[in-house]
């Protein structure tokens, strides 16, 4: 099994009043992350032929995170369906490993022409396998 990696480096602005990351910023990353995989699976580097709509998305906020440092993260498969797939995302700090967020989403392979879904391509699905989490692995 393969984990797709993407490294974020906090801005200042995204901070809040607090002095911690805003809980927004989370998901800006996360769609950072899914991009970054996107364009590694020959997906996402034209938006001319872009195929996904995001269904859902959520993320859990573990610890705080701040201005300066630098996260990674880590992307994985835990479902594919016919015409969608769910994506798990590990927020954590690149230095110590701390885990900072877990988020998930549900994006869907969709013809913006036609304003439908549609199957996922068995190329996109056999890449898509190598990031498929086990049964022991998922996020519970």
């Amino acid at each position: 099994m393969a984990t797709h990696t993407t490294t974020v480096n906090i801005r200042f602005c995204e901070t809040d009043a607090l002095g911690h990351v805003s809980n927004i910023s989370y998901f800006i990353y996360l769609e950072e992350a899914r991009v970054r995989l996107f364009e590694e699976l020959s997906y996402g580097s034209d938006v001319k032929e872009w195929r996904f709509i995001l269904a859902s998305a959520k993320c859990d906020f573990i610890h705080q995170a701040y201005f300066g440092q630098t996260l990674k993260i880590e992307t994985n498969v835990s479902k594919i369906g016919n015409k969608s797939f769910q994506l798990v995302h590990r927020v954590l700090d690149a230095k110590t490993g701390t885990l900072i967020a877990l988020g998930e989403a549900a994006v869907v392979y969709f013809n913006f022409a036609a304003q439908q879904s549609e199957c996922l391509p068995d190329d996109l699905r056999e890449q898509l396998q190598h990031y498929v989490l086990s049964d022991s692995e998922q996020v519970k």
